[in-house]
């Protein structure tokens, strides 16, 4: 007997018994369709959080004050003000610093409120200096950016973030335009194009002003000359490692410290906190596939359960194939065919399924999805060795069967 003759035999079969083996699939279906979701959340949120931490700008050093201590309470990372302006000035020195191409201090201010004649909308100020512009890897949608001068005599200018401006403005051109900030009006002199959001900040929703505007006019106090952070962009990827080194050293000295465990300062470099948060990600893929591959193994048991009822059903036709001259290895492959294309069929529509809720999913839940064919091809295999598995025994069990015992049987 040919294998098409096989596996039309077992198609043939299986359309007999079309209700019974609709649910046979049923259960690698759904295992097929979690897995394919799965995955596809997964790797949609590795990608997701790749892009938003890819809109910082290019080979970032981030690098952020050290805690706080306020009657004896101990604040996290970032609540002290051990960073200044000169600490940023610092590291802008092409001798001290040859790998570091840029500097970019920032001092912001939440929840600031911003007014266009009777509009208001509150966001956050973030005070900076021209550098910043190349450094976060940011463009313009129209307008131009703040300027050297602008930075030296503390210009009441500003640029703003698409959504911020959109607020304000919509339908209007905020370029040229005036928005009033504490009490003081400021010249829209620029709009951010959209970059989306990193890990902590909507980067559309901001106000960008000179750092030394902010510090007199919003910031103020005894705040004014110290920095939140300081992004330092390294002038090659292959760069980054000697930039951490000069930064640190130089902070290290300036802020007269001898100990790594003493530094009142962190530095972060931006492919570390992608690497975190893809392995968290990878780490709750693995899980959720762990989860998903049960509902295939209850599927597989499904499908031994249904095929010892198709042996049990069909031992007159098992033993007059073997007094026809079939053999043994024949029998098994008939009920291995059948196993196999009751998987396949269980495979193919879940990952039908599967898309499908992948195109649709997004709309609903507002998380990217990334559909991937290496994965797809490989759901569809296990849907089909998972038939074949599940199918041994029965097959086995049917090959074994005596010819003269399969023919008496009622």
């Amino acid at each position: 007997m040919s294998w098409a003759d096989i596996l039309g035999n077992a198609w043939d079969a299986i359309r007999m018994h079309r209700l019974r083996s609709a649910l046979t699939a049923l259960g690698i279906l759904i295992g097929i369709a979690a897995v394919v979701l799965t995955v596809g959340l997964g790797q949609g949120a590795q990608r997701q959080v790749s892009t938003q931490l890819s809109a910082l700008g290019g080979n970032l050093l981030i690098i952020s004050p050290g805690s706080s201590t306020s009657g004896g309470v101990r604040g996290g990372f970032g609540s002290a003000s051990t960073l200044t302006v000169a600490d940023a000035t610092a590291l802008s020195s092409a001798t001290a610093a040859p790998d570091i191409a840029a500097v970019a201090p920032i001092l912001q201010s939440n929840s600031q409120s911003l007014l266009n004649g009777s509009t208001n909308w509150t966001t956050t100020v973030v005070g900076t200096t021209p550098s910043w512009l190349p450094v976060r890897g940011r463009t313009l949608s129209s307008g131009r950016f703040i300027t050297a001068a602008e930075q030296s005599s503390a210009a009441a200018v500003t640029v703003l973030a698409a959504d911020t401006a959109s607020e304000l403005f919509s339908p209007l051109n905020p370029v040229g335009q005036t928005v009033t900030i504490n009490s003081v009006p400021y010249e829209v002199v620029g709009v951010l194009a959209a970059a989306g959001s990193d890990s902590t900040t909507n980067l559309d929703d901001q106000a960008i002003v000179p750092l030394s505007t902010a510090a007199q006019r919003v910031v103020g106090g005894s705040n004014r000359t110290s920095v939140q952070t300081i992004y330092v962009k390294a002038g090659t990827p292959d760069r980054l490692t000697g930039a951490y080194q000069e930064a640190n050293a130089i902070l290290a000295y300036r802020h007269g410290i001898s100990a790594t465990g003493t530094a009142d300062f962190t530095i972060t470099t931006q492919q570390s906190v992608i690497s975190t948060t893809s392995n968290v990600d990878r780490t709750l893929t693995t899980l959720l596939i762990g989860i998903a591959a049960l509902s295939l193994l209850v599927g597989g048991v499904g499908v031994m359960n249904i095929m010892l009822v198709s042996v049990k059903e069909r031992t007159r036709e098992i033993g007059l194939r073997k007094a026809l001259g079939g053999t043994p290895a024949a029998i098994r492959r008939q009920f291995l065919s059948e196993a196999s294309m009751l998987g396949l069929t269980g495979g193919l529509l879940g990952v039908a399924c599967g898309l499908g809720a992948a195109a649709a999913l997004p709309h609903v839940i507002s998380n990217p999805i990334s559909v991937s064919v290496p994965w797809i091809l490989t759901a569809i295999a296990t849907a089909i060795v998972i038939g074949i598995g599940f199918g041994v025994y029965p097959a086995a069990r049917a090959a074994r069967l005596s010819p003269i015992d399969a023919l008496r049987s009622e």
